[in-house]
């Protein structure tokens, strides 16, 4: 562990009025516990720790990640302005240089917030590392940003909006899809062809602990990023993958925890899952701003370690294959990229089909995704998206929406496509909504 102290600022909100049910796992007491712990150990008396309020994101920050439908007003409470507002503070307190790291413990979480948003999925409405990713570059033209995902579920709402962004490294460990809600996050989702292998999906065997995530993390991990380069660390803190936690199955310790926090130096980090709310956030939490501070974290353990299991084989296994079979995907990519590239010809759409589940609300979804890259060789262009959409069942009733997506850096030509073919679809359909997001301006437009 270094000795090298920290400054580090948080950012807490509990989110007293929101929630789901009054017995859901996702409820204010996982940050009560976590609170009272910090103050009980003076953390807060330390110079190193700085705290700061949230404050309310505006609809354009929702709006450069997400479209709702029929729009994302609708669709959130104030509580989640305010968690991603606390993003926003706690990405502005390290680009002023007011504190080096920051940790936004904030609640709703977000990484299961898709692009397109009908209601409530994973316990998330809108996602809020997004949310705080699209401010970063709108306000300080921050690029290149890499988003580490350290929980226990794949974070599908995450990989959905990073993509098709070759700029955005999104790196998931996770337990293994087969075993566990949203049931994907494999290898094979790597990415669209211009943005191949940002995507790392890293699905582990339960029962997998701080042996098995560290030496993943030391021979994978720390070497993509260090490839890769970004300007920033994003890290989706979620905390379930801790051995006591009720809705997974895996063996990591707050001293793992703490560890990998320690070595992935984040410059944000984002509270995401973890639902042990006396036996290990607490705890996982303290180890984790300890280590962000660059303070000692060696006394942190849980006061309960009996429920800790060991890890076999078949985790050691899958973690010889991950780093084996991912690190090929990665370091090979821009061979890989320009191969599916070439083999779109000379329309440049590449495209898929997605059925997406919102286990809260009993939505099912269809959408039918295109990226439309760009045709004119114009520089930096990304092109723009096209998404059909049809849910049944959310709040609204049966909805169905044709959606434009207008990437940063467009170019005019392919911004004039873009809302050529909205209005196509405008005259054509017989969908309910139209719509035009505006990434950049961070606007959505119903035509």
């Amino acid at each position: 562990m270094t000795d090298e102290k920290k400054t580090l600022g948080l950012v807490f909100f509990p989110a007293f009025d929101w929630m789901i049910s009054p017995a859901h796992p996702e409820r204010q007491e996982r940050l009560l516990y976590t609170r009272d712990q910090l103050e009980e150990e003076g953390l807060f008396d330390l110079p190193q720790i700085r705290e700061y309020r949230p404050r309310l994101a505006a609809i354009e920050d929702l709006q450069r990640a997400h479209v709702g439908v029929p729009s994302v007003d609708k669709l959130v409470t104030r509580a989640h302005y305010v968690s991603a507002g606390g993003c926003l503070v706690a990405a502005d307190a390290v680009m002023k240089k007011e504190v080096e790291r920051a940790f936004a413990l904030v609640r709703p979480p977000g990484h299961h917030a898709m692009r397109v948003v009908h209601g409530i999925r994973g316990f998330c409405t809108v996602n809020i590392e997004a949310i705080m990713a699209e401010y970063l570059r709108t306000k300080y033209n921050v690029k290149k940003i890499a988003v580490v995902d350290t929980d226990v579920h794949h974070g599908d709402g995450s990989q959905d909006i990073f993509y098709h962004d070759p700029d955005t490294l999104y790196i998931s460990f996770h337990q293994d899809g087969r075993t566990l809600y949203p049931g994907s996050g494999f290898l094979d989702e790597a990415g669209s062809p211009l943005a191949w292998g940002t995507t790392v999906n890293l699905p582990l065997q339960p029962r997998t602990g701080d042996r098995g995530l560290h030496t993943l993390y030391d021979n994978l991990i720390a070497h993509i990023l260090e490839d890769f380069q970004p300007e920033l660390i994003i890290n989706s803190a979620g905390q379930d993958n801790h051995f006591s936690d009720p809705l997974a199955s895996m063996q990591v310790t707050a001293q793992g925890y703490a560890r990998l926090a320690d070595k992935l130096k984040a410059d944000i980090a984002v509270l995401e899952g973890g639902y042990s709310i006396e036996s290990a956030l607490p705890y996982v939490n303290t180890g984790i701003i300890l280590a962000m501070a660059g303070l000692d974290y060696s006394k942190v353990v849980e006061p309960d370690l009996s429920g800790l299991g060991r890890e076999d084989e078949r985790c050691d296994q899958r973690v010889r294959q991950l780093i084996t079979a991912a690190g090929e995907l990665y370091f090979n990519r821009k061979e890989e990229s320009a191969r599916q590239m070439a083999r779109l010809g000379s329309d440049k759409v590449w495209a898929r089909r997605k059925h997406i589940y919102y286990d809260e609300e009993g939505i099912r979804e269809e959408q039918q995704e295109a990226v439309h890259y760009c045709r004119y060789d114009s520089d930096g262009c990304r092109g723009y998206l096209t998404i059909l959409t049809a849910a049944a069942g959310t709040r609204f009733g049966d909805q169905s929406a044709f959606i434009v997506c207008i990437t940063r850096n467009c170019c005019a030509r392919c911004r004039e496509a873009a809302y050529d073919e909205a209005l196509r679809e405008k005259k054509r359909s017989k969908v309910q909504y139209v719509l035009v997001q505006d990434i950049a301006a961070g606007t959505v437009e119903a035509l």
